[in-house]
């Protein structure tokens, strides 16, 4: 560590006045990182708990359509500035403080939105919701790889990874529960006991590190503002932009605008503040910049396949919340037996094969799912969705430990943050993306379809008469009713041609994603954060 000091001081670069933790495998630490495993696992959970109750919530708070998708985009585009503002933060109030105020924030807030009486209020407690919980994502992976030794990571390592990973897969399984069992409001207040006791926990065991002040003094507002309009904006047009047809609206246009000059303010206060919001000079780790390109796809796969599936089952099979929360279950079962075994793996062989065969699942499971038919239930997305489980978790904690787990421990906070927003931004991304491609490949499908069932093609005549005469028995309109559901059969083929195209689309970039793996250095096994003396 001397020699390093000596190393900056001679090359007349500022040494960073950090305070490293001592790192130890006590209980009173163990407990501690628990707590915080479990408020991350909340903040995540939010993040999808509702997507499947959104109906109930729209009816409950007499809301609009347009109204109602911003609980899931006010929390999303909040959380997303406060991963990385959070490693500022936690450096200089300590971990300590930084995760004890994010739970106990992220607890009232969640109480806040079960007392919710009309959808604007709604909004504004979902939105300080994510922003105040944001913070405990990244300040959870960075204490798994500072405190403990590295000898301890196989053990930790899979905790962090499956929650990450199990947390949006289950939250609509878990909200269709909820909202089915009780009502919509105990989506939030789930959270209260357990937000309560993560933050007593936390608060009085959490030990890591100190405050520094110091880093308060010349804080970088302008940083801090362009680095919210540029993620906030951008998040809010990936989000909205599917639905309204991307440039053809205004909001989508100024939000476009908005998010570049942020972009160009935010990067240029990075590389020239004293105190910067966001350390960008961590990218030049190559580790560190291949492994969050690799986190980024996987938040693709993990939210995009989270969103696919449920549209599938809802639209095409006519299940409802619950019953979609029950035939998915399986990839989170698949991403719980995997962990322990992937953490064992990684002491074992080279973590860079893992993530090759994590990937190469993932492609594997969606090339399969390409195939699907109106008829597929829980038997045909079964393999699917096996390969998809263990596949994420395969590869996302080898990612994490070749990411984080050989950065420097006074970089480690800073590093977190960013690591954590490529994989939220990934899933921002591939929403945006999978909806586009869904959208416009339903339209190729649908002009192709009605060419199929023109007056004239005989298979088409054969299914219209039959349907009339079905209809004919029942007493109705015989003929209009059977053009309704003909005109609904062909939506309804063209919408699962549509999905066949998107998995193949996602099943192609997991696989060309297989290349920046050789890129990334193997540790030796004396590599990792130093030991603070």
């Amino acid at each position: 560590m001397a020699g390093a000091v000596s190393a900056l001081s001679s090359a007349n670069l500022p040494v960073p006045s950090v305070q490293m933790p001592a790192r130890s495998f006590n209980a009173r630490r163990i407990v501690a990182f628990i707590a915080m495993v479990f408020g991350m696992f909340m903040s995540i959970l939010d993040i999808q708990v509702v997507s499947a109750s959104l109906a109930e919530i729209q009816a409950g708070l007499s809301a609009s359509a347009d109204e109602i998708t911003w609980v899931q985009t006010s929390y999303l585009i909040a959380e997303v500035i406060m991963i990385p503002l959070s490693g500022f933060l936690s450096r200089a109030f300590s971990t300590r403080y930084m995760f004890a105020i994010s739970a106990a924030g992220f607890t009232l807030m969640s109480f806040m939105c079960a007392r919710s009486s009309s959808i604007d209020e709604m909004i504004v407690w979902r939105a300080l919701q994510g922003f105040i919980g944001g913070g405990m994502i990244p300040t959870v992976f960075a204490t798994a790889y500072t405190i403990f030794p590295r000898e301890k990571q196989p053990v930790v390592a899979p905790v962090i990874g499956l929650v990450a990973t199990l947390a949006p897969t289950i939250g609509p399984t878990i909200g269709g529960y909820l909202t089915d069992l009780f009502s919509w409001h105990w989506l939030f207040l789930i959270n209260i006991v357990p937000g309560f006791i993560v933050t007593a926990l936390t608060w009085f065991l959490i030990d890591f590190d100190e405050p520094d002040l110091s880093l308060l003094e010349n804080f970088d507002w302008t940083g801090l503002f362009s680095m919210a309009l540029f993620l906030g904006a951008l998040e809010y047009v990936l989000e909205e932009g599917p639905t309204k047809n991307w440039f053809d609206e205004d909001l989508i246009i100024y939000g476009s605008v908005a998010s570049a000059v942020g972009a160009l303010v935010f990067f240029w206060r990075a590389f020239t503040a004293k105190n910067p919001i966001v350390d960008l000079t961590t990218f030049n780790n190559r580790n560190f910049w291949t492994g969050c390109l690799l986190s980024f796809m996987l938040g693709i796969g993990l939210y995009g396949l989270t969103y696919l599936y449920p549209v599938y089952l809802a639209r095409v099979r006519g299940y409802s919340a619950l019953m979609i929360g029950e035939t998915l279950f399986i990839t989170g079962l698949c991403q719980f037996i995997t962990a322990p075994i992937a953490g064992r793996l990684i002491t074992k062989v080279d973590p860079r094969f893992l993530i090759a065969l994590g990937f190469s699942g993932f492609a594997l499971g969606t090339w399969q799912a390409s195939y699907v038919t109106k008829d597929w239930d829980f038997y045909e997305l079964l393999i699917p969705q096996v390969l998809r489980g263990c596949s994420l978790v395969m590869c996302f904690i080898p990612i994490n430990n070749l990411t984080l787990g050989t950065m420097a421990p006074e970089r480690m906070k800073n590093a977190s943050g960013l690591f954590n927003l490529t994989r939220n931004l990934g899933g921002a991304v591939g929403l945006a993306l999978i909806n586009t491609v869904l959208d416009k490949r339903m339209d190729l499908h649908l002009a192709r379809t009605h060419e199929a069932v023109a007056w004239g093609r005989t298979q088409a005549e054969e299914t219209m008469n039959a349907l009339i005469q079905t209809f004919a028995s029942r007493g109705s309109d015989a003929e209009l009713a059977a053009t309704a559901q003909l005109a609904a059969i062909v939506r309804r083929e063209s919408l699962v041609m549509a999905m066949s195209d998107v998995f193949l689309v996602i099943t192609v970039a997991f696989i060309t994603m297989l290349v920046l793996i050789p890129i990334m250095r193997r540790p030796k096994p004396q590599m990792g954060p130093v030991e603070a003396h």
